[in-house]
């Protein structure tokens, strides 16, 4: 699962969770990403930070782990470039993203072989206009070079790019940030161990706490 995760909150570690359990995956390896191509680099916090909070979020759940695979390699974080990596590994790979976000792959760097090196697991928001059986939709499933969307069952995991529906919270780190940086509350909407390092590293504009 991988992300700018600034910051990470309470909908990434409960969407992880929930597919984690349907999919019965033995862990899921949150990525952050050192420099996401599709974003400012002006509106992100370091990118160090950034791998702290996660590791903060996630240091409870036994089936959770963080890499900074994307910190140590210089340049643009490339999803490609990572799942190269792990491949290497011979695990079987699982690719969480948005709705959103598969309906953008084509505008990221080899999605074919994105395709090749990971099953896609696509999460529609919640309230979202999601159709997989849209043009958008059928058009980013020819061009990676897969035939269908499926949908994993108590009897094992199709072919295809899966479609996986879990909870959605109405949470936006742009939205967090925000509260940071006019002193508001994060309170039950980030583990308690990342607001205070917020506060402490005095990210977003917040004040020290």
């Amino acid at each position: 699962m991988g992300g700018s995760f600034n910051p990470i909150h309470y909908g990434h570690l409960l969407l992880a969770d929930e597919v984690l359990e349907q999919l019965r995956l033995d862990r899921v390896l949150f990525v952050p990403a050192g420099l996401p191509p599709h974003k400012p680099a002006a509106a992100l916090a370091p990118a160090e930070d950034r791998y702290t909070m996660v590791k903060l979020a996630t240091a409870d759940h036994p089936r959770f782990a963080v890499s900074d695979l994307e910190l140590r390699r210089p340049g643009p974080s490339y999803t490609v470039d990572t799942l190269e990596t792990l491949a290497a590994t011979g695990d079987e790979l699982f690719l969480l993203v948005g709705s959103e976000t598969f309906l953008d792959v084509l505008s990221w760097r080899a999605p074919r072989r994105i395709a090749e090196l990971a099953r896609l697991v696509v999460v529609p928001r919640a309230g979202s206009a999601f159709d997989p059986e849209g043009a958008a939709a059928q058009k980013v499933l020819r061009a990676i070079g897969v035939s269908r969307f499926a949908r994993a069952d108590g009897g094992g995991i199709a072919d295809g790019v899966l479609i996986v529906h879990a909870t959605s919270l109405a949470l936006s780190a742009s939205d967090l940030r925000r509260r940071a940086r006019e002193g508001r509350s994060l309170a039950y909407r980030l583990p308690p161990a990342v607001v205070q390092y917020i506060g402490s590293r005095r990210l977003y504009g917040s004040a020290a706490t």
